[in-house]
């Protein structure tokens, strides 16, 4: 009932186990109330973060470094809504956010999405019925474009220039309407693009070519909640699950130069091989060297059993939260 922001300082990276937990308590060094649930929630700057609530709300908080303090920066009020923007109790869930300093761009169930920019009041633009089911994740494409991610299991790209309220493409994961819960695209290669969605499948497009993936990985048993390339490290590929798991996905070496790293022992180990085969593209991701055409998959927490609900990565060190109202920080992602 009673949420909060939190700003946590997770100290300096001296402070490492043998087993890469880190020692000693991160400190909570500010928090403040917030009004609905937290449904997404990213950096703009350094000092201001932008948070969707289930109330169609969407805020941003400026943290004040010199005296630890949070405060409202600003606040679009029901910026995703049923009915109308109205009425007391018509709100509709703000289900992503993602920022691109100075824009924000929100998806939610009510199947809109709005371009802000800090700093405005208005909404810069508006796109009222640009799906007819949830947008459920949304990320930038380049600058000007964005993809979202409905519960029809459709992947749309928008161009923000365009006046016109229809996405530039459309993609589909074939026939079952899966619905999709999370996207991110490759950071170097813009025309690979990772979706995870109620089946847990991983998919792999092209957004070049075709209108469907061109690889699904079998992932997890459950619900996939986030899918995060390695920004600087897009062999590195991680997702989590309800199914309490989160996976590693590694694509950088060949096998047969790994077989040294295979050995440690706790770790539980799966190849997959590509089916989906095309000649012009070099990347890991959609490989036709049959030499490369094998990924390694780690889970990181074998033995965790309540859902994994987010997950992000910065250099060595990944930060996930579980069901378990808990959050795990894993320093030693490459060690």
């Amino acid at each position: 009932q009673d949420n909060r922001i939190s700003i946590w300082s997770a100290g300096d990276l001296g402070n490492v186990g043998l087993n890469g937990e880190y020692q000693g308590e991160p400190q909570l060094l500010c928090d403040i109330r917030h009004n609905g649930d937290v449904m997404d929630m990213q950096f703009l700057d350094q000092e201001r973060i932008v948070v969707a609530s289930s109330t169609g709300t969407v805020t941003v908080f400026r943290h004040h470094q010199n005296n630890q303090t949070l405060s409202a920066n600003q606040r679009w009020e029901k910026a995703h809504y049923h009915v109308d923007q109205d009425t007391c109790c018509g709100g509709a869930a703000c289900t992503g956010v993602i920022c691109n300093n100075p824009e924000i761009v929100t998806v939610g169930e009510d199947g809109r999405i709005n371009l802000f920019r800090a700093d405005q009041k208005d909404a810069v633009r508006t796109i009222d019925n640009a799906d007819s089911s949830t947008l459920h994740a949304v990320t930038f494409l380049r600058t000007t474009e964005i993809l979202t991610v409905n519960s029809i299991g459709q992947l749309k790209i928008w161009d923000l220039r365009q006046q016109r309220n229809e996405p530039s493409q459309i993609f589909s994961l074939t026939g079952d309407r899966v619905p999709l819960h999370c996207v991110d695209r490759h950071p170097n290669q813009q025309h690979i693009v990772a979706t995870g969605g109620q089946d847990g499948m991983l998919s792999i497009w092209d957004i070049r070519q075709g209108t469907m993936p061109v690889s699904l990985l079998n992932a997890h048993e459950a619900e996939m909640w986030e899918v995060h390339f390695h920004p600087s490290n897009p062999d590195h590929l991680f997702t989590c699950s309800e199914d309490g798991s989160l996976w590693h996905w590694d694509t950088s070496t060949d096998i047969s130069e790994k077989t040294s790293f295979l050995h440690q022992g706790g770790r539980s180990t799966t190849y997959f091989s590509h089916n989906t085969i095309n000649q012009s593209v070099v990347s890991a991701w959609l490989s036709n060297d049959p030499t490369k055409d094998r990924m390694e998959i780690t889970n990181l927490i074998p033995n965790q059993t309540l859902s994994v609900n987010s997950l992000d990565i910065l250099g060595p060190c990944l930060v996930y939260g579980t069901d378990a109202e808990a959050i795990y920080v894993n320093r030693q992602l490459f060690a």
